[in-house]
C-alpha cells in the first residue's frame, strides 16, 4: 500500500486487479459451497478430494497474484525510498512468502 499524491489516500498495490481477484474469489466461494453439498450428499471421498485441490490451486493462484503485486508495487516503491521502509517491506514479502510455502 503506498499514499496517492500525498493526500493521505492508500493505494493497494493489487487496486488495478480488484474485479479479476474479485471473480476469482467468487468462483472460489462457489466452489467451496459445492465442496460443502458434496460431504451434506455424500459424495465419494475422491471426488470430495479433487474439488478440494481445485479450490486450494485457485486460492494459490489468488495469494500469488496478490504476492505479484505487492512485489511489483509495495516492495518496488520501499526499495526506492530505501532505508527501514525498504528492510520492513522486504521482510513482509519473505514472510509472506514462507507462509505460501509452507501451506
Amino acid at each position: 500500500m503506498h499514499t496517492l499524491g500525498g493526500y493521505g489516500m492508500y493505494v493497494n498495490g493489487y487496486d488495478s486487479n480488484k474485479d479479476d481477484l474479485q471473480q476469482r474469489l467468487r468462483r472460489i466461494e462457489g466452489q467451496v459451497r459445492g465442496i460443502s453439498r458434496m460431504v451434506d450428499e455424500d459424495k465419494y471421498c475422491i471426488d470430495i478430494l479433487t474439488q478440494v485441490s481445485a479450490a486450494t490451486k485457485a486460492l494459490e493462484t489468488v495469494a500469488l497474484s496478490l504476492l505479484g503485486d505487492h512485489l511489483r508495487h509495495c516492495v518496488a516503491e520501499a526499495s526506492a525510498e530505501g532505508g527501514q521502509v525498504a528492510a520492513e517491506k522486504i521482510r513482509e514479502a519473505n514472510d509472506a512468502i514462507a507462509r505460501l510455502v509452507r501451506s
